[in-house]
C-alpha cells in the first residue's frame, strides 16, 4: 500500500509527513482551550488535530467513578471525567473552527456510542487508542464506518498487534508506533521498531505516536520512515493533567515540522550526480 486518503490529504511514504497534533483532553474541559491548540496546530503547519471521546458511563464502572479523586471539576473519579467530556455543541463549534483554518480533525472513540456520535460530524478517519488494541468489537465497529484507521500499538505484544490488524484488515490502515508511558524516556522508544512493522507488515503504513518529552525522536521517526507523526500538544507543559508533560508546547511543535519537513528537501533520491551548481567549484579547485 502506498496512499491511504485522510480528508483530501495523501498519506504514504511517497508524501510529505502527515503531522496530527492531538489535544486529547490537554484543552482540561475549555473549549476556549481548545481553539487555541488548534491555532497552536495551523501555525505549526499540521494537517489535523486529534480528540479523544469517551460514553463515560460505558467505559468506566460505577464503582470507577464513585472513587474519590481531587481535581477541579470536583471530589470524584467520575466528576473529572464527566468534566473532560466534550457534547454534541462543543464538537459542532470544534467542527466549524477546525474547518475554518482548513484542518482536518478526528478522534479516539473508547466505545461504540463515542463512534456513533463521531460519525454525525463524518471525520476523514478514525483513531483507535492503544488502550482500545484489544477490544475486537469497538474495531469491528469503527471498521464499519468505512474510514481509514490510525491504529496506536503501545502496551501491546506482537502477537496482539497482529491479531489487531486481522481484524481491522490492512486497508486504509496506518500502523503507529507507540510506547504508551507520558511522558517516555529516550530509552524506551525502541525507534527501531518503525523497520520491524515495515517489515512484518509491508502493505500497511507505518507512523509514529510520540509521547517523550523532546522534539528530536520524533524527528528520527521520520527519518526511519514513519509517514505519519502524532503527537499531544499543550499550551503550558506544567499546566494540571496526566497528559500534559508528554506533549510538546507550541514552540516545540513548530520545530519539530520544520525539521522533518527540512528532511523531506534534504534527503534526496539517492542517485549520485554532479549538480550545476557543483560544476564552477570543480572547476575552480579541482587539480588533475
Amino acid at each position: 500500500m502506498s496512499t491511504v486518503i485522510v480528508g483530501k490529504k495523501k498519506v504514504g511514504n511517497e508524501h510529505p509527513c502527515f503531522f496530527v497534533a492531538e489535544i486529547g483532553i490537554n484543552h482540561n474541559g475549555s473549549l476556549e482551550t481548545a481553539k487555541k491548540l488548534i491555532d497552536a496546530a495551523f501555525e505549526a503547519g499540521c494537517d489535523a488535530v486529534k480528540f479523544q471521546k469517551r460514553t463515560v458511563e460505558v467505559v468506566y464502572t460505577a464503582e470507577d467513578l464513585a472513587k474519590p479523586r481531587d481535581n477541579p471539576f470536583g471530589p470524584t473519579n467520575g466528576h473529572l471525567k464527566r468534566g473532560l467530556e466534550f457534547g454534541e455543541k462543543e464538537y459542532a463549534e470544534i467542527d466549524r473552527y477546525v474547518k475554518e483554518k482548513g484542518l482536518l480533525w478526528f478522534a479516539s472513540p473508547w466505545d461504540e456510542q463515542s463512534v456513533d456520535f463521531l460519525h454525525r460530524f463524518d471525520p476523514p478517519c478514525y483513531k483507535i487508542a492503544s488502550a482500545s488494541l484489544t477490544d475486537d468489537g469497538l474495531l469491528r465497529h469503527i471498521r464499519s464506518k468505512g474510514k481509514p484507521v490510525m491504529l496506536s500499538t503501545g502496551m501491546s505484544t506482537m502477537e496482539e498487534i497482529e491479531h489487531a490488524v486481522k481484524v481491522l484488515g490492512k486497508q486504509d490502515l496506518v500502523l503507529l508506533h507507540t510506547v504508551a508511558t507520558y511522558p517516555a524516556n529516550n530509552e524506551e522508544l525502541n525507534l527501531k521498531m518503525i523497520r520491524t512493522f515495515q517489515e512484518r507488515f509491508p502493505n500497511v503504513l507505518i507512523g509514529y505516536s510520540g509521547h517523550e518529552k523532546g522534539v528530536s525522536p520524533s524527528v528520527m521517526a521520520a527519518v526511519l520512515g514513519a509517514c505519519v507523526i502524532e503527537r499531544h500538544i499543550t499550551l503550558d507543559r506544567t499546566s494540571w493533567g496526566s497528559d500534559q508533560a508528554a506533549s510538546l508546547e507550541p514552540k516545540g511543535l513548530e520545530l519539530m515540522v520544520r525539521d522533518i519537513r527540512t528532511w523531506e528537501v534534504s534527503r534526496g533520491d539517492g542517485v549520485k550526480r554532479v549538480l550545476d551548481t557543483e560544476i564552477p567549484v570543480k572547476k575552480k579547485l579541482r587539480r588533475k
